[in-house]
């Protein structure tokens, strides 16, 4: 079940830039990879785009390996400052899966290139992406918010 972001969460990751994607790998370490995303609709969505990576077909990414194997994982982003007045984290766990090649939603792929000018001159009708169900957020700010488990 997806949950419902508050206005704070959501701001805070919309205006994130990257975050880091934590997923286990097979022997239960836990693997940190910074991704490019979107929110649409409150779920997360990773494009698997076509920059230089180190296996051609990405379903040999270790990261998409883990998923398929152990689909719970975690999304931290973060905003810093050297006012450290205006600090704050969001973790988010969920259920991630991978999603084909040209069954990317035509709005993801909209957004994405909205948010990140790079994708405009990348194939990503023609490349997979990761989607992350939102099953749990904790946070903190220096403004209030505690981090909940």
């Amino acid at each position: 079940m997806t949950v419902t972001l508050t206005d704070e969460e959501r701001a805070l990751l919309e205006g994130a830039r990257r975050a880091t994607l934590a997923t286990i790998d097979a022997v239960g370490r836990p693997r940190l990879v910074p991704i490019c995303f979107v929110v649409v609709d409150d779920v997360v969505w990773s494009p698997l785009d076509d920059k230089p990576k180190a296996v051609a077909d990405p379903r040999g990414l270790a990261r998409v390996r883990d998923i398929e194997a152990r689909p719970d994982v975690a999304l931290l982003v973060d905003r810093w400052s050297e006012d450290w007045s205006e600090l704050a984290w969001l973790r988010l766990g969920g259920h991630a899966s991978l999603v084909a090649a040209g069954d990317v939603p035509a709005d993801v792929i909209a957004a994405l290139r909205a948010k990140h000018p790079q994708y405009r001159d990348h194939d990503l009708e023609h490349r997979p992406a990761l989607r992350l169900e939102i099953a749990t957020t904790a946070g903190w700010s220096a403004k209030g918010r505690r981090a909940e488990p």
